[in-house]
């Protein structure tokens, strides 16, 4: 069974950067998508990536964050909360909408459009080898490490 391959998607990403999946072919990294920035669980999630961030790094494996918001806003977020990595803006949903993560949710008794967090490991071939959907927090960026780690 052929795994599913990571989108050939190109986005701005903080730091002046782009994420550009062929490029990073060679190496695993990890896409997490959470609905905004600067919001509670948003970013305990960032912190927590943040908090484990260089045993990422020794397993071979870059982080990105996903989020519809704006690079400016997203440099604000990354800088206030001090992350070693990048957030890649995508208001137009392009990795969202390729990542399925775009899903109708209850805010307030109204339905609204937003995103699922969601989190997919890519391995050194570019394919999506985990994802972990509807996540809740605690505990999430501990299990995706440990799943990293048996890549090697």
């Amino acid at each position: 069974m052929s795994l599913p391959a990571c989108p050939a998607i190109t986005l701005p990403t903080t730091s002046n950067a782009c994420f550009d999946p062929a490029a990073l072919r060679g190496q695993a990294f990890v896409l997490y998508f959470y609905p905004k920035d600067s919001t509670p669980g948003c970013t305990t999630e960032g912190q927590d990536f943040r908090n484990h961030h260089a045993a990422f790094l020794a397993a071979g494996c870059q982080v990105f964050g996903v989020s519809r918001d704006s690079l400016k806003s997203h440099e604000n977020f990354k800088c206030k909360q001090e992350f070693p990595f990048e957030l890649i803006s995508d208001p137009d949903e392009t990795l969202c909408e390729a990542f399925g993560v775009m899903k109708l949710k209850n805010m307030y008794g109204k339905q609204v459009r937003g995103i699922e967090r969601s989190t997919f490991v890519i391995n050194k071939e570019g394919q999506i080898v985990k994802e972990w959907r509807g996540v809740k927090v605690p505990g999430h960026v501990e299990e995706v490490l440990a799943f990293v780690q048996t890549l090697k």
